[in-house]
This record gives C-alpha cells, structure tokens and sequence, in this order.
C-alpha cells in the first residue's frame, strides 16, 4: 500500500507525540526473540529505545503491510529502518546496527512497537 512522503511525515509525528508523552510499548516477549536479542546483546535501555524511535524521520520509511494476525487484519503496520549507535554487551566497541522496526498505531493513538530488532535483511526505503 503506497503512502505519500507527507502521510509518512504526519504518521512520524504521531509516532513521536505518543512516545514523547509515553504512550507506547515495545514489545518484549518470547514471541518476540529478535526484540529480546537486541537488548541481550547490546548495552540499551528505555532512555536509548525511546531517543533512537525519536529520531525517526520519514526518510526511515519502507512500507506499510497489513496484519496478519486473525481479528486485526484491518490494521496496517508501518516498517521503519534506523541505523543506531550500541554498545556491545559483551565486547568493548559500539557498533553501527542496523534495526528493524515496526509500528502498529492503535484507534487512540497508543503506539505498539511490534518489531524493534537488528535487521535480518537489507530494507528498501521508499523515499
């Protein structure tokens, strides 16, 4: 489903109102490894999670895909890529990484961030 560069601007702003005022969640289960991995591998906290979706900006956009999800297949969910700064756990350097994620904005704006992981494969940016 193709976006324009100004609805990716506004959907962005959303975004970072509801992370600004917290009311967001990223998601951090076992259903979720890759989410975990991120925060296994590398020194991050909420301070570092929340400052990395703030700099998100429409040119971060990939594409929107639908929910696959039985019972939310209305849902469109926004893919991002963002190229971060970390620190690694286990070693001595930061590292560029580059990090896959997704957004599901719900009717009352509450933000869940369904993907927040290294990228698995290289991402196409839309604009």
């Amino acid at each position: 489903m193709h976006k324009s560069y100004e609805e990716i601007k506004k959907y962005v702003a959303e975004v970072k109102a509801a992370v600004e005022t917290d009311r967001y969640r990223i998601e951090r289960n076992r259903r979720r490894q890759a989410n975990l991995d991120l925060y296994k591998d590398y020194v991050i906290d909420e301070a570092k999670s929340k400052d990395i979706l703030l700099g998100l900006t429409a040119g971060d956009f990939c594409e929107t895909v639908q929910n696959k999800h039985s019972g939310y297949e209305h849902e469109s969910l926004y893919i991002f890529g963002k190229d971060a700064r970390l620190l690694q756990r286990f070693g001595t350097e930061e590292e560029t990484v580059p990090l896959y994620i997704k957004f599901n904005q719900l009717e009352d704006r509450f933000v869940i961030v369904v993907s927040f992981h290294r990228q698995e494969h290289p991402l196409t940016y839309a604009f």
